[in-house]
């Protein structure tokens, strides 16, 4: 085995991979509300592809896999993912990260194939609220999967929020006391550049100074040391041992510690969210010329030269940084 690392010495141990660009809400800091400028199917990675890719990539040192999207669960297999990955050699550590609307029938089956862990989006506990954001009267649906999700196991249950000034920047506190009296895990997200409509704006992002601020007036927070790779910086609630997140992925990025890197669901490999050059698997994987092991080498070649080429961070506070054309429904987060 030989491990993925960059030329700035950060090994890569996690690998997001994207089952499908499509979902079934419309978050506005994703999506507009009429996006229908999906990936054709027939450019989507089958699942013994996605398996050979996942493969080739434990085989180099990935230990953690987490299933994105768009929305995982609208993949009519995916059940059937999750037990082909935790079937192969050396399994990695399997989680997901939903909009948890089809949970209630899926939480155990998931549980059952495989899948240890989850992290559910949910921007607002009011459903107007949840219905202006999303396009969708469907909170009750995630809920419902939040409910499902515990009653299989699931643990840590995460939760994922995004702040939005004006919209639901005034129900900070309150996620955390729902979170903490449904024993979750509440982490708050820093909106990206990374939406569909192009919509996002520095002057409108809520900070995650303005988050720490919001949380502490009504709460002490400690610092949780140790962060090691993780996104979030974790603080414990009132001296603990309950915890909250903040990811400042634009004010306080993490960049020089990222151990991950990404597979889009049309079989593209990127070593950061905010890539502008991608490698193409899919082709590799569908040429007639290569022999099933040249393919299996030729994947490993491909996930080392994307990480050798890996930029130290992501830029998004350079002047000169550019938008990718890619949304994140359409690289998986």
């Amino acid at each position: 085995m030989s491990a993925l690392i960059d030329t700035y010495g950060r090994a890569h141990r996690d690998l997001r991979v994207s089952l499908t660009d499509r979902c079934s809400l419309r978050c506005t800091y994703c999506m507009p509300h009429d996006f229908n400028a999906w990936l054709p199917s027939q450019e989507l990675l089958t699942t013994d592809e996605l398996i050979a890719v996942i493969e080739a990539a434990v085989s180099q040192g990935i230990n953690e896999i987490r299933l994105t999207g768009g929305e995982p669960l609208l993949r009519p297999d995916i059940v059937e993912i999750v037990a082909r990955i935790n079937g192969i050699s050396n399994p990695p550590k399997l989680s997901m990260t939903t909009n948890g609307l089809a949970l209630a029938k899926l939480a155990q089956p998931l549980v059952d194939a495989g899948l240890s862990r989850i992290n559910i989006s949910l921007d607002t506990l009011d459903r107007e609220r949840f219905k202006k954001l999303t396009f969708r009267d469907r909170i009750n649906d995630v809920f419902a999967g939040i409910d499902a999700a515990r009653t299989a196991g699931l643990k840590p249950l995460k939760i994922n929020s995004v702040l939005m000034r004006g919209v639901n920047d005034d129900e900070s506190i309150a996620l955390l006391r729902w979170a903490l009296k449904e024993n979750l895990n509440l982490r708050f997200i820093e909106q990206m550049p990374l939406d569909a409509g192009g919509a996002w704006s520095r002057d409108q992002m809520i900070t995650a100074d303005e988050i720490y601020a919001q949380l502490s007036s009504e709460f002490t927070l400690t610092p949780v040391e140790d962060r090691g790779s993780s996104p979030a910086e974790e603080f414990y609630i009132d001296g603990g041992p309950a915890v909250v997140g903040i990811i400042g992925s634009v004010t306080r990025p993490f960049c020089g510690d990222c151990d991950r890197v990404r597979l889009t669901s049309d079989g593209q490999i990127r070593a950061c969210l905010f890539s502008m050059t991608e490698t193409d698997m899919r082709a590799i994987l569908r040429s007639n010329d290569l022999t099933p092991d040249q393919k299996r080498e030729s994947l490993v070649k491909a996930f080392h030269s994307t990480i050798k080429a890996k930029l130290p961070g992501h830029g998004i506070n350079d002047p000169s940084f550019i938008q990718p054309t890619r949304p994140m429904s359409a690289i998986g987060g």
